[in-house]
């Protein structure tokens, strides 16, 4: 329903309709006009995961009012354009994404393990609060926060640590394969957050792209679990939290925002626990470990969140999170072009299985 067809429509009845109260039931349903801002504008208008779906006032506009009227909630798909940009932004977060194991690695040349994380999360913060500070952007609603602290413990603290432990004893090339599972335990983790459910082909598709990195994941490792495997496992778990948390909330603020007050949020424990670890894990500058400092802090934290959160936000959840399943692979490049580590044989094939799960998904109504 178009905004300017709720506010012509209800203007007629009120008109025709027997004079009522200011305060009766007309002046609060259909004999408000729509620019005062009524329910079927509110509903037509109203972004993020019920952006398109008629508000339940709405249903008193008339019988004659179309799908909205009924209660049944109207087609959510965004303009071709706006799919586009979400697109191009989340898979920009996703090429940001890539580059964050090769520059761990680099940073655990000059930092240990718990001090690598604590000062990449305090700088990101930092990077972070100029932005919201430059902005004056105004902080989130109180019932916001626990959504934020969800993001925060999952994105910004629970992932780089799990996934940071894990790279000092397997390879950069294991780790993002194995990473590569986190689309479907995002969709997953989303299905169950949101309520929506994808189609059959979605879920097909998925777990096919699924299904093609565990085997290369378990054909790569001998079939054979590690400690690092499991820390890999659980940083899949609390990232696909985070990743349905800041979704949800990417749609009812800037995505900027979302990551930028998680971690804003984090960062009084983080100059603490910095502080700490600074002091007893030894500190080896090098270029590499600068650089890869740096990446992880700002590029990887700050800005690949950034955009990603706002293509996930245009897109959705399901759909931007299967654009992930190409991440190992870019991963798999950066690790033979940066770290000079052997390209695993079975990649091609496994890239061309993960591309054509990605067309899938990515043409199938979620």
């Amino acid at each position: 329903m178009r905004a300017h067809d709720s506010a012509t429509e209800p203007t007629t009845i009120a008109v025709t309709a027997p004079p009522l109260r200011a305060d009766g039931p007309a002046a609060s349903g259909t004999g408000r006009p729509a620019a005062a801002g009524g329910p079927a504008v509110a509903g037509s208008l109203r972004t993020g995961s019920g952006a398109g779906r008629s508000a339940p006032g709405g249903a008193g506009a008339g019988a004659d009012a179309g799908p909205a009227a009924a209660g049944r909630p109207l087609p959510a798909r965004p303009a071709p354009d706006s799919r586009v940009r979400g697109t191009l932004l989340a898979g920009l977060g996703v090429v940001a994404f890539s580059l964050t194991f090769p520059s761990t690695v680099w940073g655990l040349e000059s930092f240990g393990p718990w001090s690598l994380v604590a000062v990449r999360s305090t700088l990101a913060a930092l990077v972070a609060g100029v932005f919201l500070l430059a902005g004056r952007v105004p902080p989130p609603e109180r019932r916001h926060w626990a959504g934020l602290a969800v993001v925060a413990g999952g994105v910004v603290v629970g992932f780089p640590l799990l996934t940071t432990l894990a790279l000092r004893t397997s390879t950069t090339s294991h780790a993002a394969v194995v990473v590569g599972l986190l689309p479907l335990t995002t969709a997953a983790l989303a299905a169950l957050r949101t309520g929506r459910r994808p189609s059959r082909a979605f879920w097909a598709a998925a777990v096919a792209g699924a299904a093609v990195v565990l085997g290369f994941t378990f054909q790569q490792s001998g079939g054979a679990v590690s400690r690092g495997d499991l820390y890999l496992f659980g940083a899949l778990l609390v990232c696909a939290a985070g990743y349905t948390e800041g979704g949800r909330l990417a749609a009812l603020m800037p995505g900027w925002q979302v990551i930028g007050w998680a971690l804003v949020l984090c960062l009084p424990p983080m100059l603490v626990a910095s502080a700490v670890t600074l002091s007893v894990e030894p500190v080896r500058p090098s270029v590499h470990g600068v650089l890869g400092l740096v990446w992880v802090a700002a590029g990887s934290t700050f800005f690949g969140l950034y955009v990603w959160y706002r293509g996930m936000a245009t897109i959705g959840i399901p759909k931007a999170s299967q654009l992930q399943l190409a991440q190992p692979l870019l991963t798999l490049f950066w690790s033979v072009f940066l770290l000079g580590e052997t390209l695993p044989l079975a990649a091609p094939a496994a890239a061309v299985g993960v591309l054509v799960c990605i067309a899938v998904t990515q043409r199938t109504r979620s």
